[in-house]
């Protein structure tokens, strides 16, 4: 699975099979926010927060349209505490497929359609998708770029998500180089997103 930026939901994979960008939808954040409120009050005592992560977080961006949450906790000593609460809410522990510190969760059925994540605020996971999501909110040109490049891989590679994941690499990762990651963080990154490395639900 991806790193920077989820894969289909494990319960979904043959509705997600085909890859689909999509324009940017202005119900992206009132969706996150009606997910959050549903989300945090079982959480609340211990998270920190629930951020809204991946392309959708992004005002102007195409994406898969599927809104990706993260809640993020103090320390991995929550995070059993985080599975069983979100359990309470439906959600499903699927462990971390392939990404380490960011445990992936399959959500109860109905919308708004997500991808829910627990991360400790120190996990680099975490950290790739707010240094992302924080640098593309403030360069909309690098947004338009990165949305052309999501085009034209979505058509090139309709129904290979994989190779979809692959062709975003290199542009994340020089985006994640000029902000300052280490070659450590950046070569762990770049292993978690190349097609032999990701991981798929079984």
């Amino acid at each position: 699975m991806s790193l920077t930026e989820p894969a289909a939901e494990p319960e979904r994979q043959t509705d997600m099979a085909r890859v689909v960008v999509a324009d940017y939808d202005g119900e992206w954040p009132k969706a996150f926010e009606q997910l959050r409120a549903r989300i945090w009050p079982a959480v609340s005592d211990f998270a920190l927060t629930i951020e809204h992560v991946g392309s959708t977080a992004v005002p102007g961006l195409v994406s898969k349209p599927v809104i990706d949450i993260c809640v993020v906790v103090r320390s991995r000593d929550h995070t059993p505490l985080g599975i069983e609460r979100l359990a309470q809410l439906g959600y499903v522990h699927r462990g971390d497929l392939g990404v380490p510190d960011r445990e992936a969760f399959a959500g109860p059925e109905g919308p708004p359609r997500h991808h829910l994540y627990l991360s400790p605020q120190d996990s680099l996971s975490l950290k790739n998708h707010l240094a992302l999501r924080d640098y593309l909110r403030a360069h909309p040109d690098s947004a338009r770029a990165y949305g052309a490049l999501k085009h034209r891989l979505a058509e090139e590679f309709p129904d290979d998500i994989d190779s979809y994941i692959e062709g975003k690499t290199d542009f994340i990762l020089a985006i994640l180089r000029d902000l300052g990651f280490s070659p450590q963080e950046l070569a762990a990154i770049e292993r978690i997103n190349r097609r032999d490395s990701i991981v798929r639900p079984g």
